[in-house]
């Protein structure tokens, strides 16, 4: 995505009703460690993206994955498309960046582009970099008779988690409207970090108290304290809503996850 030839050639050859811009480094942690490599592949790439379907005059249309993580604090209310952005880490920074290219070509050339603010969504596809793939494979091992542990940095945080494939299903109704909008996309509804690891490992029949272990290495810089969508655009316009709660998430992650272990303790 950072070279512009790749991306306008790829997109000649194979011309493209409609594109998910997904693509960038985007793991929030990293982006602390890795700053100048996740602005390029995220705000660059965007831009490459943009100018290549501008300069070839295509009709297709594009959706990017922005994030909620653009919002910042947003002292404790539910943030929606009107709400300001406060970026509190590099790869917000980049995705806010992203997202007002998104928003000026779409304005300042006609483009159909347009941004989901994704609130976390998650599945069993989640590299176990990610704290909740991390915590449901770390339970999972335990569960299965693995002498293992799990170390986390601050668990009061608090997060608004839904299901990803409902999610992508969001995306593509954007691209279905007659003219191209930004939409928050969210359940509404904030849970702690601790309250998320306290179920996984009741659903597994462990305490969590027995198995964890407090590490700040893994505290961020800057954190978000808490955050929560307000999807009511998306539900009004889209007809879309999130089904599945924080709890039927990671029951359906745990299904997924422990078959991979079942040999751990024979």
């Amino acid at each position: 995505m950072t070279d512009f030839r790749s991306v306008l050639n790829t997109i000649s050859h194979t011309k493209p009703d409609e594109i998910y811009h997904l693509a960038g480094q985007s793991s929030v942690g990293l982006s602390f460690e890795q700053p100048v490599e996740t602005l390029e592949s995220v705000a660059l790439g965007t831009f490459n993206l943009l100018e290549a379907v501008r300069n070839l005059g295509s009709p297709t249309r594009i959706y990017h994955a922005s994030t909620s993580e653009c919002f910042g604090e947003t002292g404790g209310k539910p943030a929606n498309e009107e709400t300001a952005f406060q970026p509190k880490s590099p790869y917000a920074t980049a995705k806010a960046a992203a997202h007002w290219m998104i928003s000026n070509y779409r304005e300042a050339n006609g483009m159909f582009a347009c941004n989901g603010v994704l609130f976390n969504h998650e599945s069993p596809l989640r590299p176990k970099r990610f704290v909740t793939r991390k915590i449901i494979s770390t339970a999972c091992q335990i569960s299965a008779g693995a002498d293992a542990r799990l170390k986390l940095g601050d668990i009061d945080i608090r997060r608004d988690w839904g299901w990803a494939p409902e999610y992508v299903e969001a995306m593509w109704l954007m691209l279905q409207q007659e003219t191209p909008q930004d939409f928050v996309i969210a359940t509404g509804k904030s849970h702690s970090l601790r309250e998320f690891c306290e179920f996984a490992f009741a659903t597994l029949g462990l305490e969590l108290t027995d198995y964890l272990d407090s590490d700040p290495s893994f505290k961020r810089p800057t954190e978000i304290r808490a955050n929560c969508g307000d999807a009511s655009k998306a539900e009004r316009l889209l007809g879309w809503r999130a089904k599945s709660t924080m709890r039927d998430v990671i029951s359906m992650m745990i299904k997924h996850e422990l078959p991979a272990y079942s040999d751990i303790g024979s």
